[in-house]
């Protein structure tokens, strides 16, 4: 899985043979600010899984090492009481600069998981706020992870992961303020538009397995309305768009390099541009220009 983000050459020709085996796995988002518990949580998901025979991935997403440039393995070292598990596989994934939570190359090894024949696949993001969302495209469900005493804890997500948690988790409930933070994420729910679906708060405390069942039972529990309401066909089609735009942008990005490179262009742009004898909408228009030209010269 290494060679997909490195993105080595052959690695893509693997994924394009994987994909019509991929579907099946239930993909279950774990998201929520750092601190909130959320590796702790997503071991005690896997153990809980394996007692009831079904096989486990794990992506684990960790901030990107300063140096390197790869995964800090933080995550990865807290779920170490499952590496000899011949039925439990774990990735770990830097964020290489990417926003939104995940790496690059997520999907990519969602897929490779789902293809391997694992039964639940657990993401788990990167410490996110407001905006950084993306594990609802590319999630079947999402888990929304938060403790009581932050004090700004509720604010913190009001803004962006509130809209797309399938459910709320307030780990850690044996600290005070448990019951107000489940409160006032009720109260914030109502503030939201109607919809069909109103994501339940369960109460964890992952370090003495308190709650894992109950948050397993809500995972099912919405998998089965996807079906019933018909929304899994449409959610699917909505995280395959996703996809596609995503393959998009980095085949445009590594063209847009490759042009801004080609004799120095990019260089010369921006030396006329901090001169101000060049705009930069004129500047984009040029590369632009000279990206279509390239792409039909072949």
């Amino acid at each position: 899985m290494r060679l997909l983000d490195d993105r080595v050459p052959g690695a893509e020709m693997a994924l394009r043979e994987l994909y019509p085996d991929t579907g099946h796995a239930i993909t279950i988002g774990i998201t929520g600010n750092p601190g909130s518990g959320k590796s702790t949580l997503t071991n005690r998901m896997i153990a809980h899984y394996r007692a009831q025979g079904l096989t486990v991935g794990v992506v684990a997403v960790d901030p990107s090492s300063p140096y390197s440039g790869g995964a800090i393995l933080g995550d990865r070292i807290r779920m170490m009481d499952h590496a000899t598990d011949p039925g439990v596989f774990i990735h770990s994934l830097a964020t290489r600069g990417q926003l939104g939570g995940l790496s690059r190359s997520t999907d990519d090894v969602v897929h490779i998981m789902d293809a391997m024949g694992f039964d639940r696949v657990l993401i788990e993001t990167v410490g996110v706020g407001q905006d950084e969302v993306d594990i609802v495209k590319t999630a079947q469900t999402s888990c929304v992870v938060l403790v009581p005493g932050l004090g700004d804890d509720i604010q913190a997500i009001k803004a962006g992961i509130l809209e797309i948690a399938d459910i709320f988790v307030v780990n850690k409930s044996d600290r005070e303020g448990a019951l107000r933070t489940a409160a006032d994420l009720k109260a914030l729910q109502h503030l939201l538009a109607e919809q069909q679906w109103n994501a339940p708060i369960i109460k964890t405390v992952a370090t003495t397995n308190t709650g894992i069942s109950e948050l397993a039972d809500a995972i099912d529990m919405h998998g089965e309305f996807l079906q019933t309401s018909g929304q899994l066909t449409s959610n699917l089609e909505g995280r395959e768009a996703h996809l596609l735009r995503n393959l998009l942008n980095d085949r445009i990005g590594q063209r847009l390099d490759h042009v801004l490179k080609k004799d120095g262009l990019g260089d010369e742009l921006v030396a006329r541009m901090a001169a101000r004898t060049l705009d930069p909408y004129t500047a984009a228009d040029t590369v632009l220009k000279e990206l279509l030209v390239t792409d039909t010269d072949g």
